[in-house]
């Protein structure tokens, strides 16, 4: 199937896939589509070691990035906070909820041991997390982009500022926002971003109000031939066919591949996902800040609850990191109770994730199912037409 986004990429299918498994990104980009490594919670290091290793086995097939990069932040002009000012900001009533939780449900400490605010050793799983999107955070990342082979940079943080967009720009990397309403296309229209990544509410992670059924039109009518991505809610044939018709030009999918075998999640993760229904997902401030799509726990559940509100971002994300790595490892060792506490970012389309499966079969699945939709002349049929 051949459109806007399969020529400005140059790959065969207009699926994009998003996510945390370097082996994911392989296995869709080698199947035709466009695999896009979320690097967010990634050091510099292990970003130049995850590329380096893309690039070696994708040769000349296109891949991509995501970053979470805000276009301004507190104390921008001072290149952001340092960590251990944001740390000093978590207040100690919130650490003590957390504190009270973890223990109510029997979740041991981390092994390593850790002063809060530190990273762990062992595994490198950062105690404060790597959400602070400062200057100080995303510099790196961004060099590291900046210098690599990839196809396209992502932002999921709102629109890239316009040193970063020319910087990719120069180098011939295409830029992609995410946006939850057409005002913000429109905002990412004119920064200079060249794909709009039209997110609707039913999605996975940080999402806006608006159902993909009313987002995905308004929001090509709203960017006047800027190429739109369908993201939320995609995770079939059928699904990715509805959002072509809409007058997507392609789609962005996230969810359906979290119970791949190339997945980074765990086996418990893998397991509540299976079992989930489409109403076992909310949106949810715990575990960042801002409202976040993930899956119902007694983590979400007790700070619905709780008499403290959740912290703004990036502070939720510093106190609630060490806590859910400890909630993963118990979990994954097979304790249950801290598996009523375990989330993840997913969308309500979990409810048909319901096998393990190899990430290239659910790619040749979705892309065929669409195209016997459609039929072949789809892209000489297709005619957007606005209904306003």
């Amino acid at each position: 199937m051949r459109t806007a986004i399969t020529a400005m990429l140059g790959i065969e299918h207009p699926l994009l896939a998003f996510s945390h498994s370097e082996h994911v990104v392989v296995a869709v980009s080698r199947a035709g589509g466009l695999g896009v490594l979320g690097a967010a919670q990634l050091t510099a290091e292990e970003l130049e070691r995850k590329l380096a290793w893309l690039d070696a086995e994708l040769g000349e097939t296109p891949f991509g990035v995501d970053l979470l990069l805000p276009g301004s932040y507190e104390a921008a002009g001072e290149g952001g906070l340092e960590r251990r000012e944001l740390v000093a900001q978590v207040p100690m009533e919130h650490r003590r909820f957390v504190a009270a939780l973890l223990e109510a449900y029997g979740v041991p400490e981390l092994e390593e041991g850790h002063t809060f605010g530190d990273h762990v050793d062992g595994r490198g799983v950062p105690v404060t997390g790597n959400h602070t999107y400062t200057a100080r955070d995303t510099a790196p990342l961004l060099d590291v982009c900046l210098a690599s082979k990839i196809t396209l940079f992502a932002n999921a943080l709102g629109v890239a500022p316009p040193d970063v967009v020319d910087a990719f720009h120069e180098r011939d990397v295409l830029v992609a926002g995410l946006a939850g309403t057409p005002r913000h296309g429109v905002k990412h229209r004119e920064g200079g971003t060249d794909i709009v990544i039209a997110q609707g509410y039913e999605a996975g992670g940080h999402t806006g109000d608006i159902g993909s059924m009313v987002l995905i039109p308004d929001m090509v009518d709203a960017v006047d031939g800027l190429p739109v991505l369908a993201a939320g809610g995609i995770a079939s044939g059928r699904q990715m066919a509805a959002a072509l018709v809409l007058g997507a030009a392609g789609v962005w999918t996230g969810s359906v591949w979290l119970t791949t075998e190339e997945a980074e999640t765990t086996s418990a993760v893998r397991e509540k996902f299976v079992r989930a229904r489409t109403s076992d997902t909310v949106r949810s401030r715990s575990s960042t800040g801002r409202p976040a799509r993930q899956l119902r726990s007694a983590w979400t559940d007790a700070w619905d609850a709780g008499d403290l509100d959740p912290l703004g971002m990036p502070l939720q994300g510093i106190l609630a990191a060490e806590p859910q790595a400890r909630i993963s490892r118990a979990a994954e060792a097979g304790d249950g109770r801290a598996r009523e506490l375990l989330t993840y970012f997913v969308g309500q389309v979990v409810g048909r994730l319901d096998a393990v499966r190899p990430a290239a079969d659910v790619v040749d699945e979705i892309v065929g199912d669409c195209a016997a939709i459609l039929g072949s002349d789809w892209p000489a049929r297709a005619q957007p037409v606005s209904d306003r």
